[in-house]
């Protein structure tokens, strides 16, 4: 039995194709999810999407733009987190000649950018206060004014945003406005993490294997043993579905065939007997055959930067603050390792 075998005995389904990407599974959480998508595309209402970093967010919000009448229209995102709060403004409205220093000339912002389409904010907790009384002003009269400008352009887009973090906590803290949160939350959607769909796994795994099989040109593997699949069908996955096409890209690179096996899987993932839903990577008693103390080491450190990351939705600030540490040596550690964040 392989990962070609689960294809025809435990079902793989695409569940939907989007241009972004597929949303791939077989779990009743994502089928129920994906059901409601026609039904939300037709409304023009503003979607708040949540879920966990690495669920796939930006693929769901693919999937209402393409079932919407505004499909022949860009889908533009702006992720509100990787960009400094200065420019952000000006990233989101644009920006006039002159407007500040730098400003050589007219520059026109993501909401100009997505008119006729959808307008894609994510992260959007990561928003700062003063931006957000301007977005609500967006929200609720269809109108903006550049940076600079002192004109007021009206605009015709759909406004799907998208956060891990819990904006009704956010509120409550006064880190978000309330009144932005109502206009967001008309339609909210969920995206369940990883570990509460352990279903989709096999689907997802036969997907990435198939697709970094082609990429990386390893046409001699022939899929994954049944001991592999079983271990990452029990793997919490804290970095949910990014975290798995990772795993699955350096199985397929590093597997010597015809099939990848256990060993070819990482450390964090193999250890079964501690992993519980953290995946801590950590075994409880030396293994019969030994290990490597470094590697096992270095894999536990890597896995508890990858979930730091991934609670604090990439911010390399709140990252180190969670991990004890100095932003400039998780900085250093995230790039020595390679970690994606």
């Amino acid at each position: 039995m392989n990962v070609q075998q689960v294809d025809t005995t435990r079902v793989r389904m695409t569940l939907r194709p989007t241009s972004r990407g597929k949303i791939v599974g077989k779990s009743q959480l994502l089928t129920d999810l994906v059901e409601n998508i026609d039904r939300i595309a037709r409304a023009n209402c503003t979607v708040l999407v949540t879920g966990e970093s690495g669920t796939g967010k930006e693929m769901l919000v693919a999937a209402i733009h393409d079932a919407s009448v505004r499909a022949k229209g860009p889908l533009v995102t702006l992720n509100c987190g990787a960009i400094p709060e200065a420019l952000l403004e000006s990233e989101l409205f644009g920006h006039a000649k002159g407007a500040f220093t730098g400003a050589h000339a007219t520059r026109q912002g993501r909401v100009a950018a997505a008119e006729g389409g959808t307008l894609f904010l994510d992260e959007i907790g990561e928003m700062p206060l003063a931006l957000q009384v301007k977005l609500l002003r967006l929200l609720q009269q269809r109108e903006y004014s550049p940076v600079g400008d002192s004109k007021t352009y009206r605009c015709d887009l759909r406004v799907v945003a998208a956060t891990n973090r819990d904006l009704e906590a956010e509120v409550r803290a006064g880190r978000f406005r309330e009144d932005l949160y109502y206009r967001l939350n008309v339609i909210p959607l969920h995206i369940p993490p990883l570990r509460d769909r352990k279903d989709d796994i096999s689907a997802l795994v036969l997907h990435f294997f198939e697709r970094m099989k082609e990429d990386l040109g390893r046409e001699d593997l022939e899929g994954f043993s049944p001991e592999a699949l079983a271990l990452l069908e029990t793997y919490g996955w804290p970095g949910n579905i990014r975290e798995l096409q990772n795993v699955v890209e350096r199985a397929v690179l590093l597997a010597i065939g015809p099939e990848v096996s256990a060993q070819d899987l990482p450390m964090s993932v193999r250890a079964r007997d501690v992993r519980g839903a953290a995946g801590s990577g950590l075994p409880s008693e030396l293994p019969a055959m030994g290990l490597d103390l470094k590697a096992v080491v270095d894999e536990y450190e890597s896995n508890l930067i990858r979930q730091a990351l991934a609670r604090t939705g990439g911010n390399k600030n709140r990252a180190a603050q969670l991990l004890g540490l100095n932003r400039t040596t998780l900085v250093e550690m995230v790039k020595r390792k390679r970690i994606a964040s």
